[in-house]
């Protein structure tokens, strides 16, 4: 027994994984997990030939080590005896067969090969109605089976396994292999590509495959849950043309640098890479990025999981461990830093890009890096710092603009006219006061004839005083700035205006238990409306309120109120008491007999709606009225009729309608309708051009106290003055928009709009190195790729533009969606980060990527359907 259980520890350390989840990508490399999904709960039949042999069974690993201490414990103790074989712990649904989650090797289940599992059942009962559950081996026309015979020596085992590959570029080290064993290899495909990681076919995308054939590069990239920042840097990165053909005639491969401990094993080149293949094969509209996508998450934990990040940031990771996998320095020597000292900067220079490349050399080095000269000067001594910094992205600041662009509704006194929509230009550390006098300039109404307030959900959210910072409005709030009558001046003569909110109610007919309940709903937009303080009664309100919603609220002619039961009228006609309807007796209050209980105060809040007509109206005393009024809380759900409160409070009034007559004598439609003002679609802000960023980049600044500077001469931090200058600039030039601004005080995206050229950027004027004047084009660019964000700080989305290095047509890539587009289409407020490609490379890369095809200017394709943008 000790025996067949050493031999069948052995079979099971021994065993093949020949079918899981790749850990390497490297063809020399086969490491292999075992994953749910390559253990079926289910039996399966035995496929005659293949690598049937190379099947293997799974059992639990607590009922296997009590099995192993029972076979090895020498006495043969009963009460350790294993009993029957149970592996109903690695089960979730036994009836199904279901496997358990996240189940691991060696710690919830063993593998064991053919012949030791037939040991085990036929030595010991399988318990019953028990499902066998045998690792099945696929056979893919890309594997290949090479034996080990008894005796064979590392090299011949190299040989055997050469002969068995199907390409003579496959490469192997020698593997530490048993005798007896069999190696399952797989071969690359003829686009460089691996088999294992083609995308799974979806709906869709019949056509793809070997038989589609598509324009290389124009393929799309699936969003896997809030990845399109993801996609975005990919799709930018992968119209990089010297990189991409770099990766596309497989020069990555000699250069791989396993053993890089600041690297990530390779790993990241190679799923890049097999991303590359993919995209520019031309044989799929649309692929998955999921390899690609767990490989960044793995070796960058910020990426974990599906949270929205920054395009810029992910486009940073990959670069540096495109970097580090492809470093050509595999001993790096000790460097050390030294300052100008006062040398010529020409010589400065030189010696750091020559210290960069004795510890960096790789063909993102080659693409994409620069060289800053930074000069740093303490403000007590005078000493300067020269330093020669390498660069691979430059991060411009945007121009702050002290202004600020806020969209309101402006609502006249006079109910003829509709609400108007108007975009006004104020100061960002302005006061509501300032949002009001802008809008005198468009409307001619006076600021102190106007009223603010935010609006949500039918309610006012807020009423803003005139003293309150603009800050406190978001440009997603809803801002209605009501005309009211203006503040008299104080003295005998002067009358009082109380300014009342009102909300408009619908009855509904949701009842409770009793079924003589009915709800009051909210709806349409509330108004701030002016009233003289001596017709503060229910009736005359009730006329003022119907004037002011005489453009979207019909009078009924005076034979339809008649219609009806008698007593209906009566009762409705009856002025009801204070605090229950319009018209608190035959006689109205006046001012001096207005309290809480009527619905009206005596407080003199607000400014009067002077406006002709409810005074001049025919007055009935018997008539049916369109709806009731009711003083109410601040957000309209409460009725304040029998509350005690402050008679000093602003009072809420409600206008509470029944359905049918909202039905016939309310215009939905009307009472939603609005009118643009002229300044609504112009650009209020002035555009900033991208020479200006790179201007602010270069100009001097003081660092901050939090980030001060080490003098050595004054052998302290000092806050020293800072100059960033441009020394030499790459093949591919990338330029981050710094959008997103971040102080100790506030926090917002800048959603500013920066003009940047197609073609013909110019730099000459940036780069202080002495410049060759033969050789104009080694400073100037031409764009080839944009990353795009749309929406704020907390949310948002990614696309990009990028112009196809074989055709020269420009593309949008909207994760899946691909659309041709023209170059008037790529300049918006929503770029981001910005690829231009050096003039002198274009050309030199011009054989490579297709000598034959028109350059990037001379093709546009047709522009994309009508209004493709708007889903942004």
């Amino acid at each position: 027994c000790c025996r067949r259980a050493s031999l069948v520890a052995q079979s099971v350390k021994t065993l093949p994984a020949v079918q899981g989840t790749q850990v390497g990508k490297s063809p020399w490399r086969r490491q292999w997990q075992p994953t749910p999904a390559s253990l079926p709960g289910k039996s399966h039949r035995q496929e005659p030939g293949g690598l049937q042999s190379m099947g293997s069974f799974l059992t639990g690993q607590h009922g296997y080590e009590q099995w192993e201490v029972y076979i090895q414990g020498g006495d043969q103790d009963s009460s350790i005896f294993p009993g029957c074989i149970n592996k109903a712990e690695v089960f979730e649904d036994q009836v199904n067969g279901r496997l358990k989650k996240g189940l691991a090797e060696g710690k919830d289940y063993v593998l064991l090969p053919v012949a030791a599992r037939h040991y085990l059942v036929n030595r010991y009962v399988l318990e019953h109605d028990q499902p066998r559950m045998e690792r099945k081996v696929v056979e893919l026309p890309s594997i290949h089976k090479v034996e080990s015979r008894t005796g064979a020596r590392p090299a011949q085992t190299r040989r055997a396994l050469l002969r068995g590959c199907a390409t003579p570029a496959s490469q192997c080290l020698t593997p530490a292999l048993d005798t007896e064993q069999v190696v399952v290899m797989e071969t690359r495909n003829k686009d460089g590509t691996w088999p294992s990681a083609q995308p799974q076919a979806t709906s869709g995308a019949s056509e793809e495959g070997e038989d589609f054939q598509g324009q290389p590069g124009i393929c799309g990239l699936t969003n896997l849950g809030n990845t399109c920042f993801m996609n975005s840097a990919l799709q930018c990165l992968s119209n990089v043309p010297q990189l991409t053909e770099y990766f596309l005639q497989n020069r990555y491969l000699a250069e791989l640098n396993l053993g890089n401990p600041l690297g990530m094993k390779g790993e990241i080149a190679e799923a890049y890479a097999d991303l590359v293949k993919q995209a520019w094969s031309g044989h799929h509209r649309s692929i998955v990025p999921y390899v690609f996508k767990t490989k960044v998450g793995h070796f960058a934990s910020q990426f974990l999981g599906y949270q929205l990040h920054d395009s810029q940031e992910l486009l940073s990771f990959l670069l540096d461990g495109l970097h580090e996998d492809l470093n050509r320095v595999k001993k790096k020597e000790y460097v050390e830093l030294c300052d100008a000292a006062g040398r010529p900067d020409q010589e400065v220079a030189q010696e750091a890009w020559q210290n960069h490349k004795r510890w960096n050399d790789s063909v993102i080095v080659d693409t994409f890096h620069g060289l800053f000269k930074s000069t740093l000067v303490c403000p007590d001594c005078g000493n300067v710092s020269v330093t020669f910094d390498p660069f691979c992205y430059l991060s411009v600041p945007l121009p702050v603009s002290h202004k600020r662009v806020m969209e309101v509704f402006f609502v006249s006194m006079d109910p003829r006219r509709k609400p108007e929509q108007h975009q006004l230009l104020v100061p960002k550390k302005g006061k509501v006061s300032d949002l009001c006098v802008a809008l005198a300039k468009h409307t001619g109404v006076s600021p102190e004839k106007m009223m603010v307030a935010d609006v949500f959900s039918h309610r006012f959210y807020k009423i803003y005083q005139l003293e309150e910072s603009l800050s406190s409005i978001l440009d997603r709030d809803d801002i209605f700035i009501y005309e009211v009558s203006g503040r008299a001046a104080a003295g005998e003569n002067s009358r009082e205006d109380v300014v009342l909110p009102v909300y408009l109610r619908e009855r509904t007919p949701a009842r409770d238990y009793s079924g003589s309940y009915y709800g009051l709903m909210l709806f349409g937009h509330p108004l701030l409306v002016s009233v003289p303080r001596d017709r503060l009664s229910w009736d005359a309100l009730y006329h003022i309120l119907l004037y002011r919603l005489s453009r979207y609220v019909t009078r009924p002619r005076w034979d339809d109120e008649e219609d009806g039961d008698e007593k209906d009228l009566e009762a409705k006609d009856s002025l009801p008491q204070p605090g229950h309807g319009p018209g608190g007796s035959s006689q109205d209050p006046g001012p001096e007999q207005a309290g809480s209980s009527s619905g009206v105060t005596s407080s003199s809040w607000g400014p009067v709606d002077t406006s002709p007509g409810p005074s001049h109206w025919p007055q009935r005393v018997r008539h049916k009225h369109l709806f009731t009024l009711q003083r109410v809380n601040s957000s309209g759900t409460s009725d304040c009729s029998t509350f005690k409160e402050d008679t000093q409070a602003q009072p809420y009034i409600a206008i509470d309608w029944e359905p049918e007559m909202k039905k016939r004598y309310y215009d939905e439609v009307e009472a939603e309708g609005y009118v643009k003002h002229d300044c609504v679609g112009y650009v209020l802000k002035a555009p900033v051009q991208l020479q200006e960023c790179i201007e602010l980049f270069t100009t001097v600044e003081t660092l901050e106290k939090e980030n001060p500077w080490y003098c050595p001469t004054c052998k302290q931090h000092q806050p020293a003055t800072k100059k960033l200058d441009l020394w030499m600039l790459p093949e591919t030039l990338i330029i981050h928009l710094k959008r997103f601004s971040y102080t100790t005080l506030s926090r917002e995206k800048l959603d500013t709009l920066v003009e940047f050229p197609i073609r013909d950027l110019d730099f000459s004027e940036f780069v202080i190195k002495p410049q060759d004047d033969s050789a104009p084009e080694l400073y100037k660019y031409d764009l080839i790729a944009v990353s795009n964000h749309y929406g704020g700080l907390r949310d948002g989305h990614y696309t990009t533009f990028a112009c196809n290095k074989d055709s020269g047509q420009w593309h949008y890539f909207d994760d899946n969606s691909v659309l041709p587009v023209t170059e008037n289409q790529i300049e918006s407020k929503a770029a981001y980060v910005l690829f231009y490609q050096r003039q002198d490379v274009a050309r030199r890369l011009q054989p490579q990527a297709g000598s034959s095809k028109p350059p990037a200017s001379s093709t546009c394709g047709a522009p994309p359907k009508s209004g493709f943008m708007d889903v942004n």
